[in-house]
C-alpha cells in the first residue's frame, strides 16, 4: 500500500512576483476571478489552502472596465450606515463614475475566503485608475489576460 502525502509550500516556494495588469475593456468577473486566482496562489505547483504563497498584483486603467449586459444600471451596492433604517444603495454605474478602482475591488474580495487569511492575501492587490501607477521599481510582469480568452474583452457600449 502506498501512502499519498501532501506537499507543504516552503518558503523558497513561497517567493511573491509582481503582474501588471491592463484592464482596458476587460469584463468586470472574469478579470476578478483571475485576480482572485493570482492573489490565492492557484496557479502554483506549490498551492496550499491554508499557507499564503499568492503574488502581488497591480492594475491599472479600471476606469475603463466593461460590466456585460444592462449590469451598469442594474447592480446595486449596498451598505449600511448602523442606524435603524440605515441602508444606502448605489448604482455600478455612479461607483464607476467617482470611485472606478472600488468596483474591481469588491468583486474580486468577495471571490477571496473570508477571514484573516483572505485579508492578508487582499493587501497584495494595488488598484490605479489611470495608467500610471507606483510600482514600476518592483518591475511588475505584464499579464495579458486579454489573449487568454476571446470573451475576456468586450467593446465599450
Amino acid at each position: 500500500m502506498v501512502l499519498k502525502s501532501t506537499s507543504v509550500a516552503t518558503p523558497e516556494q513561497r517567493k511573491a512576483e509582481w503582474y501588471l495588469i491592463d484592464a482596458s475593456g476587460l469584463v468586470l468577473g472574469r478579470l476578478a476571478s483571475q485576480i482572485a486566482k493570482i492573489l490565492r496562489g492557484k496557479h502554483k505547483t506549490c498551492f496550499t489552502p491554508n499557507i499564503d504563497c499568492g503574488d502581488y498584483v497591480v492594475v491599472i486603467n479600471a476606469d475603463k472596465i466593461v460590466l456585460t449586459g444592462k449590469k451598469l444600471e442594474n447592480k446595486t451596492y449596498y451598505r449600511h450606515t448602523g442606524f435603524i433604517g440605515g441602508i444606502k444603495e448605489i448604482t455600478a454605474e455612479k461607483v464607476i463614475e467617482t470611485h472606478p478602482e472600488r468596483v474591481l475591488y469588491k468583486a474580486v474580495e468577495r471571490m477571496i475566503t473570508r477571514g484573516k487569511l483572505g485579508r492578508a492575501q487582499m493587501t497584495k492587490l494595488r488598484i490605479f485608475a489611470g495608467a500610471e501607477h507606483a510600482h514600476e521599481a518592483q518591475n511588475p510582469k505584464v499579464l495579458d489576460i486579454a489573449s487568454m480568452n476571446p470573451k475576456n474583452t468586450r467593446s465599450a457600449s
